[in-house]
């Protein structure tokens, strides 16, 4: 039976995360009432597959917010009562739809049963009794509908979700501080240039830099908010911690991008280390002259995480430090999942913050850092 392999599933689950992501499955409800669940399938009119039904009993999905349990599609598992709401919110959505585009984008006996959040996409599963398609799932994007094609069962699909956690990092299964994050990080292409290229002429016809940074530049609160408790951590290090660590991030891009294999580049990146801060450049000057040389083939040769890393290294050497250290962590984060932890250990591997919140950026008090609209709200609020 698949309420078995549900079970099996679940438990699992429930001890991969434990051993390795314990504030995520902390994040995990406990059983639904079956009394709930039946109230459910009365209020919506149709039958929960056994699966969902397995499912629900041995966790009543996980309550929003960063830190909860998620499905490697990102969506959150849903509980009892949101799977009512958001399934009568897909039923308002498509109530002036047609028959024939009701069967492609939501008729009334789908249930939404995960949720992305931002958008109304999410994990669908088919409640047409009778039907060979009954309890498969699917997954619903706003802009074309529901695709029932990522698994027959809710059994299976919990069934591969625990092989995906297993198999851990090749499954894009990565976790930092507790939490596991679903990531999936591209292959640099093959390494090109040399070391000892030519320097372009100055008046070759080649992209410019945004030269217009300065260590002065202040940060949007923005920048850090995505970085969630790393972001945290970084607006209340000092700035000469702060910079540190952007050096350290700069020379990982450079190292792992083949961009340290220029002279300029590494000289540069040597100065920093020492303390040196490089004279500001002109668009003809030699390390400017490398970096627009480096867009310009990487251009050429679709190579857009060697163009970001060139472009990103213009602030990381004369820019804010802050800014450098958020730009580093995107340049990375398309080719490493360890870039959390590698930004961390570039920190010194100090306690961790807990997520911010709209608090903490309104009580924030770094003029490095612009929370200035958080502040306002804060203050507001407080009155």
């Amino acid at each position: 039976m698949t309420e078995d392999l549900v079970r099996d599933s679940w438990d699992r689950i429930d001890q991969w995360l434990r051993e390795n992501a314990p504030r995520t499955f902390a994040t995990l409800g406990p059983p639904a009432a079956p009394e709930e669940i039946a109230a459910a399938e009365q209020e919506l009119g149709v039958t929960f597959p056994p699966d969902l039904v397995a499912s629900l009993l041995r966790h009543n999905g996980a309550p929003d917010g960063p830190e909860a349990f998620r499905f490697s599609t990102d969506d959150r598992l849903l509980p009892v009562s949101e799977i009512v709401s958001d399934t009568r919110w897909m039923r308002d959505i498509a109530e002036d739809l047609d028959e024939e585009e009701a069967e492609y984008y939501w008729i009334d006996a789908y249930l939404k049963f995960g949720s992305y959040g931002a958008t109304s996409d999410g994990l669908t599963i088919d409640c047409r009794r009778g039907q060979h398609s009954y309890g498969a799932i699917g997954r619903f994007f706003d802009e074309t509908g529901t695709d029932f094609g990522q698994a027959d069962s809710l059994g299976a699909y919990l069934a591969e979700l625990a092989d995906q956690l297993e198999r851990g990092r090749e499954s894009g299964a990565v976790t930092f501080n507790g939490r596991l994050f679903w990531e999936w990080a591209a292959s640099l292409g093959p390494d090109w240039g040399s070391a000892d290229a030519p320097l372009p002429r100055p008046d070759e016809q080649l992209p410019e830099l945004d030269l217009s940074c300065t260590p002065a530049d202040v940060l949007h609160v923005g920048a850090l908010d995505g970085l969630e408790e790393l972001g945290a951590l970084l607006a209340v290090l000092p700035r000469e911690h702060v910079t540190g660590a952007a050096r350290k991030q700069l020379r990982r891009v450079a190292v792992e991008t083949g961009l340290n294999k220029y002279p300029e580049v590494r000289s540069a990146l040597d100065a920093l280390d020492r303390g040196e801060a490089p004279p500001r450049p002109d668009q003809a000057g030699p390390l400017a002259l490398r970096l627009r040389w480096v867009i310009a083939q990487a251009n050429t040769r679709r190579d857009a995480p060697r163009r970001w890393a060139a472009e990103k290294m213009v602030h990381g050497i004369w820019g804010s430090p802050y800014r450098s250290v958020c730009e580093s962590a995107s340049v990375r984060g398309h080719f490493t999942v360890d870039w959390r932890t590698d930004l961390h250990a570039d920190l010194g591997d100090p306690a961790l913050p807990p997520i911010p919140d709209d608090r903490f950026w309104g009580t924030l008090r770094n003029p490095a850092v612009d929370s200035s609209w958080h502040a306002a709200e804060y203050a507001q609020d407080q009155d």
